[in-house]
């Protein structure tokens, strides 16, 4: 079922297009997340979801389409325009340092400084709040970030985040090789940053964590947009038909036998 969210959106994205040669990335894409909402990106490979975020992130600029922060038409140039405007992005890789402490990926080139030294105790302090806000469990934010399970090297780049109090926050693919228990933590802190107010983009694969904390689902599909789902009004395979494109595919095909035999 299509759907919009009646909030004014914090980031609306309206008709963007990007090509690189001969290949077009984006064709008039529509996107929109507002402030305590959850919106999921998904779609196969090549569908142009990395492109999506990177322009959303700065990296790369639209060739066509306007991009709208907080009502103000924007031009975002770099990643760090981005983050100036509020938009705060969680990439992949993390980009943790191991060989440092929690306190200093956290605050990795934008430290605090107190007279001539490093404010530590400041820092710390600080850490600690966020977590806390987070109600996220870290041993010791003065432990080695190489010490830490998946689950707390994700919390660890959430926080770091959340340091330049971003209005939209980027997950991507955040549950990816993580195990059950961990995979649990993470949902919880997407859960808990829609519950501080605000506006997520989750890119995933995994349809059971897009399931279990998305609001609303957008699809990609060969560059353009291909659904608009939200959550609650929707099932799985309705999501996975708009990302193949297909009515007929293994999961659908399995539920109607399911629904046929239940019904017989």
């Amino acid at each position: 079922m299509t759907t919009t969210s009646r909030a004014r959106p914090v980031l609306s994205m309206t008709g963007v297009s990007k090509r690189f040669g001969a290949v077009q990335a984006l064709k008039d894409v529509d996107f929109h997340v507002s402030a305590g909402e959850v919106v999921a990106l998904v779609g196969d490979n090549g569908a142009g979801k990395s492109t999506l975020v990177k322009a959303i992130a700065g990296v790369y600029l639209p060739d066509e389409g306007s991009v709208l922060f907080d009502g103000q038409e924007v031009s975002i140039h770099s990643p760090a325009e981005a983050q100036r405007l509020g938009i705060a992005t969680v990439f992949q890789d993390l980009a943790l340092c191991d060989n440092l402490d929690v306190v200093g990926n956290l605050f990795l080139g934008s430290e605090w400084i107190h007279g001539r030294v490093l404010d530590e105790v400041g820092m710390e302090k600080e850490s600690w709040r966020l977590f806390k806000e987070l109600s996220a469990k870290i041993p010791s934010v003065r432990v080695p970030v190489a010490s830490l399970s998946g689950g707390q090297r994700q919390t660890v780049a959430i926080a770091r985040s959340l340091l330049g109090q971003p209005k939209v926050v980027m997950l991507d693919e955040p549950t990816a090789a993580l195990g059950v228990a961990q995979t649990a933590e993470v949902l919880n802190l997407v859960e808990r940053l829609r519950e501080n107010g605000l506006a997520v983009i989750l890119i995933s694969h995994n349809m059971s964590d897009v399931m279990a904390v998305a609001d609303r689902i957008d699809v990609l599909r060969l560059g353009r947009n291909n659904g608009e789902f939200l959550v609650r009004e929707t099932t799985t395979q309705e999501i996975i038909a708009a990302i193949t494109g297909a009515t007929n595919n293994v999961v659908t095909a399995r539920a109607a036998r399911r629904e046929a035999k239940e019904n017989a």
